[in-house]
């Protein structure tokens, strides 16, 4: 049986409410902190979509008051699973703002499994949201999205090949400088700006590159900023970086 749920979220975020409304609620914006390549028509009863290694999720923009509040919902499905998302912005003296973030709808069976995985997600991707609007403030980022099976290597195998991989320390905490040279692909030269059991994110001044290993494999979700021509063949080639690397 479907069962409902909803999270709340508030963060103050570096930014006035004009920017964090173009980050939430335009393609471009969502492009440069969520997942996958997002498109939203910018009107109420517009479509929205995103689109995730070839997976399409479409909603319907049920709000859309710029600078103030976006929402979108989707349809109910055969077995009445929905999601809404609903964003409230709030403008602060110095030019900082508050964002409210409601997620709620119906989720299926496993429903259990699924809100712990929301509810452990959205901290991540509104603290890279953060790390957007403070340090990439009025660039438009390329989403890469890559992902490979793993299926004979625990967690703490994965982690420990991707730390490796990314010269860091077996557990590496956030603040940690990162400088490593990937084989194939431009160095990183940064800061790991997050660091738990199932992610790792590092910020360059060239990128937000995330890399999540949920069970049973591992997935690649990076924000690109650098000049477009240097995106051209990134997905390719990330993708043909994890497959080496967990094939080793």
């Amino acid at each position: 049986m479907p069962h409902p749920f909803e999270l709340e979220f508030e963060l103050d975020l570096p930014a006035d409410p004009e920017q964090v409304w173009e980050a939430i609620a335009t393609g471009p914006g969502i492009d440069s902190w969520f997942m996958g390549r997002n498109a939203v028509e910018p009107r109420v009863g517009g479509a929205a979509s995103m689109e995730v290694g070839g997976h399409l999720e479409t909603s319907t923009v049920t709000a859309y008051e710029p600078g103030k509040r976006f929402a979108a919902r989707t349809e109910p499905g055969p077995d009445g699973r929905f999601m809404a998302f609903e964003y409230l912005i709030e403008g602060r003296d110095g030019g900082s703002t508050v964002l409210r973030v409601v997620h709620s709808g119906m989720l299926g069976d496993d429903w259990e499994n699924e809100y712990d995985a929301l509810r452990s997600g959205w901290p991540f991707h509104l603290h890279t949201l953060r790390e957007y609007v403070a340090h990439f403030a009025g660039r438009s980022g390329v989403p890469v999205f890559a992902v490979q099976p793993v299926t004979d290597r625990s967690a703490e195998q994965v982690r420990s090949a991707l730390t490796a991989a990314l010269a860091l320390p077996a557990d590496p905490a956030a603040g940690t400088a990162v400088h490593a040279e990937l084989g194939g692909l431009p160095s990183l030269d940064g800061e790991l700006v997050w660091s738990d059991g199932e992610r790792l994110a590092v910020r360059t001044a060239e990128g937000l590159f995330t890399f999540l290993y949920p069970a049973g494999m591992v997935l690649m979700f990076h924000h690109l900023f650098g000049d477009p021509a240097s995106t051209l063949g990134a997905e390719a080639a990330w993708q043909r970086w994890l497959t080496r690397l967990l094939a080793a």
